[in-house]
């Protein structure tokens, strides 16, 4: 079933969209150029099949280093079959350390709306990744929260998990500072307090900051008090 996802992602390529799209995946080697409304149909119709078949082999056959559309589609599918909660976290320890990039990481993380349906067990798995040493594994943690977990029983850990991570990685820096600006949006009083009280490095803080401030859901009269928040 591989191979035939592959064919189907060669025929679906586009050259002048492989080169747009390299551009925005430093260190990523394999790409082809197809765009992520043909991943996910394609990775649709794989999940309303036999897609316990496709994760076997897909578990086998598709390494991190394989071509980036194939470890896009076999997230998608995660996110769009229907199973137990064991098989999603079965097919989620084998898929997630595959997550090189931030465009497999938050393409597919978004579609893990299983996550919603029973949270506590999936908050607490996520948080199995928070002493990780791996930026993605790091970001992974960070974008689900952000995606499937910003509400009231979550935002204060979410808070707290944000300002304790400590790694060099830039795509664990962005989704930490990210994930904060949703925190502000949905939880203003809160999110200001850390911002007030908090041990991240400067580069991470300042980007929470700023996209707080990109938000077109905050205030003018927030956005200027946070521009003064921001460390030299």
């Amino acid at each position: 079933m591989t191979e035939e996802i592959k064919i189907r992602l060669y025929e679906l390529a586009e050259e002048k969209y492989r080169e747009f799209n390299q551009k925005l995946l430093p260190g990523v080697e394999h790409v082809l150029g197809v765009r992520l409304p043909l991943l996910r149909k394609l990775a649709k119709e794989t999940a309303k099949g036999d897609f316990r078949a496709y994760l076997s082999e897909a578990q086998k056959k598709i390494s991190r280093d394989s071509i980036h559309e194939e470890i896009m589609v076999q997230g998608l599918v995660i996110g769009y079959a229907k199973m137990e909660r064991e098989e999603y976290r079965k097919y989620l320890d084998e898929f997630a350390p595959k997550i090189t990039n931030w465009s497999v990481c938050d393409s597919c993380v978004s579609g893990f709306k299983f996550m919603r349906t029973d949270p506590d067990y999936w908050f607490e798995y996520l948080k199995t990744y928070r002493a990780s040493k791996e930026e993605f594994d790091l970001r992974f943690m960070i974008v689900a929260m952000m995606d499937h977990f910003v509400d009231a029983e979550h935002i204060d850990e979410i808070l707290s998990i944000c300002n304790e991570i400590r790694h060099d990685g830039y795509y664990a820096k962005m989704a930490v500072a990210w994930a904060l600006q949703v925190c502000y949006v949905k939880f203003p009083e809160k999110t200001r307090w850390l911002l007030e009280n908090n041990s991240m490095d400067d580069f991470t803080y300042n980007k929470a900051i700023q996209k707080i401030r990109e938000s077109y859901q905050v205030s003018r009269e927030e956005k200027d008090e946070l521009g003064r928040m921001k460390r030299k």
